[in-house]
């Protein structure tokens, strides 16, 4: 399940987002500084693989990553603030420099070949 802008404002209400938003926006890196080769090395350290899979594809605890990731700012936004199921990743825990490499990492992750273009899926 991919989280939209939408459903994070319905759970945490809008105020705390729009307090969060300009929180994230001034004190986080923006997205593009991040490198995804280190986003690998700390997505395996802070254990999102256990959730949300080696190349966040999604398991059965934690919802799909990557390919085409959520914006930086949503994304920042629900890792620091969620009240959800996953626990709330606070800078002391994970700093913004880790978590702009863990959006690069996600956002370099290619899209898999269409179905149609399995040999093996098409007998």
């Amino acid at each position: 399940m991919r989280l939209r802008a939408v459903d994070v404002i319905a759970i945490i209400g809008p105020a705390a987002v729009a307090a969060a938003v300009v929180a994230t926006l001034a004190a986080a890196p923006a997205a593009a500084e991040g490198s995804a080769e280190k986003g690998k090395a700390a997505f395996v350290r802070h254990g999102c693989w256990e959730c949300h899979g080696y190349v966040g594809q999604g398991g059965v605890t934690g919802p799909k990553l990557a390919p085409d990731p959520i914006p930086f700012e949503t994304l920042a936004t629900f890792v620091r603030t969620t009240s959800r199921n996953m626990p709330p990743y606070r800078e002391a825990i994970l700093s913004n420099d880790d978590l702009a490499d863990i959006y690069a990492y996600l956002s370099s992750i290619p899209k898999g070949p269409p179905a149609a273009g399995i040999p093996l899926l098409n007998q």
